[in-house]
């Protein structure tokens, strides 16, 4: 390449990695504005003023706080754990090569690109409503069911369900992580007699732990952030009973209800260090049930 081109490739090269520059000034500019605000009295009306820590200090006697951090931590470690055992299920049993498979995929896929919206939600409130299908269907029984969405006992209960039923995503990841074991590993189980369970324990689950351990993450990640399921369902007021009460709902009604910008931003910065702890904690424990193919 001469000289004179090697200007115009860069400059081509800059221009194409302009959208992303200007995406990134986004993201960063309110990064560190949020982190400024965690430590001041702002209400967007008049201009922030530095109090320091107090904002902490008073996230630690904040009760609704604990509930919505309560609220998190069961709606997360609940739904998690089960999302990822009926993916991992559901992938194996279209692993074992059916007809029309992408098909099947695609069906199974679906839940996890509508599981959050609006519509769906609203949907899943219907359903487990007083009035609503289930009850219609426990009532040909004679089983007068509850009020699914109403009941401070089963509001949370519903969420994790509407979780659950979104394992599309996961699913195609451990459906391709499955279709790269080989199958010679579990015939020559067959030949010494393994069951069927003993395969599953030490062929698959150790093969496929790097993919479970990236479901994982990205699960746990996004479980901390839930914010739709329960804003729609309880009308933003995370009722009945603070029931359904997210982390991230108590932190949208501090910052954009009571305009406490400033312990909105603390409360975020928090849920980013609870994030990242847990994922750490993953990381470290990955050594010694995550097994990489070197």
């Amino acid at each position: 390449m001469t000289q004179a081109a090697r200007p115009r490739r860069d400059r081509a090269g800059y221009l194409f990695l302009l959208p992303w520059f200007i995406g990134m000034l986004f993201t960063v500019i309110p990064f560190f504005a949020s982190l400024y605000l965690a430590f001041t009295d702002y209400n967007l009306l008049n201009a922030p003023q530095w109090i320091g820590l107090e904002n902490f200090r008073e996230m630690l006697q904040d009760p609704l706080l604990r509930q919505s951090l309560k609220v998190t931590f069961i709606y997360t470690f609940v739904s998690v754990p089960l999302s990822l055992v009926v993916a991992l299920g559901v992938a194996m049993l279209l692993n074992q090569g059916i007809k029309g498979l992408p098909i099947y995929r695609a069906v199974f896929y679906l839940p996890s690109l509508l599981g959050a919206s609006v519509a769906v939600v609203l949907l899943w409130k219907y359903i487990f409503g007083l009035n609503g299908i289930v009850n219609a269907f426990l009532g040909w029984f004679g089983i007068d069911g509850p009020g699914w969405t109403s009941d401070p006992d089963y509001a949370l209960t519903t969420l994790i369900i509407l979780h659950i039923w979104t394992f599309g995503s996961p699913m195609v990841i451990f459906l391709a992580g499955l279709r790269q074991i080989p199958g010679m590993y579990y015939e020559a189980a067959s030949v010494d007699g393994a069951s069927r369970w003993r395969q599953f324990r030490s062929i698959t689950l150790p093969l496929l732990s790097p993919i479970i351990f990236f479901n994982l993450i990205q699960s746990l990640i996004s479980s901390f952030q839930t914010f739709t399921q329960g804003f729609i369902m309880s009308g933003g007021t995370g009722g009945p009973a603070d029931s359904t009460m997210f982390y991230n709902l108590y932190l949208y009604q501090q910052g954009f209800s009571q305009f406490h910008m400033g312990y909105a931003s603390a409360m975020a910065w928090m849920l980013l260090v609870i994030i990242a702890a847990f994922t750490a904690l993953n990381f470290l424990a990955a050594k010694y049930w995550v097994f990489y193919d070197n």
